[in-house]
């Protein structure tokens, strides 16, 4: 009885793998794919799914810019299909990721960040689109400035290519007429491994 029971297990248990796990990262698609029940948003990230070597730049506390590092940069789709993960791995050993979740009863995106640089018990949380002519994917944060001044951080990716895409973290004032960059990211040699 109990070989019975172990081979109807193990002769249904690829079946039932690929009901709930069809569109996960997998030897044939090494960054998953886009669920079909998933809202038609989760496709904002195709441009950025699979791996990127990048340059990093951060800027400095008196506004000059550190030299830029190499960085890779890994999209995928994950929740079998229905969200976006990305991790960073830096050159200098700090690393990075997020979580990104479309929820259809706001229309937007909300990503939460995680850092090995600054782990926290909640993580930060940014909201957005993708722009109106579907050039760009802007997200935000409310953040004040140094100087306590009300604001946004504001991450945007655009320039979207087969071969990469372009990033950059700012603040900004409610208004965004003053934008300050504070962090800027170019992706120019992408892997999608399919």
């Amino acid at each position: 009885m109990r070989t019975l029971l172990f081979l109807m297990l193990v002769s249904t248990t690829p079946l039932f793998a690929q009901s709930y796990a069809e569109y996960e990262p997998s030897a044939q698609h090494p960054y998953g794919r886009p669920n079909p029940e998933a809202p038609e948003a989760v496709n904002d990230f195709a441009p950025m799914i699979g791996r990127s070597v990048c340059q990093s730049q951060t800027r400095n506390p008196d506004q000059s810019w550190n030299a830029p590092q190499e960085m890779i940069w890994t999209f995928k789709y994950i929740m079998n299909g229905m969200a976006v993960q990305d991790e960073t791995l830096k050159e200098d050993g700090s690393h990075s990721g997020s979580i990104r979740q479309y929820i259809p009863d706001s229309a937007r995106w909300y990503v939460h960040y995680y850092s090995s640089g600054a782990p926290t018990p909640t993580l930060p949380a940014w909201e957005g689109t993708v722009s109106e002519a579907k050039d760009k994917l802007v997200l935000y944060r409310p953040q004040q400035a140094p100087n306590g001044m009300d604001g946004y951080s504001r991450l945007t990716f655009s320039s979207f290519t087969e071969d990469g895409f372009e990033w950059v973290g700012e603040w900004v004032d409610p208004a965004e007429q003053f934008v300050y960059p504070t962090w800027k990211i170019s992706c120019r040699q992408k892997q999608t491994g399919e």
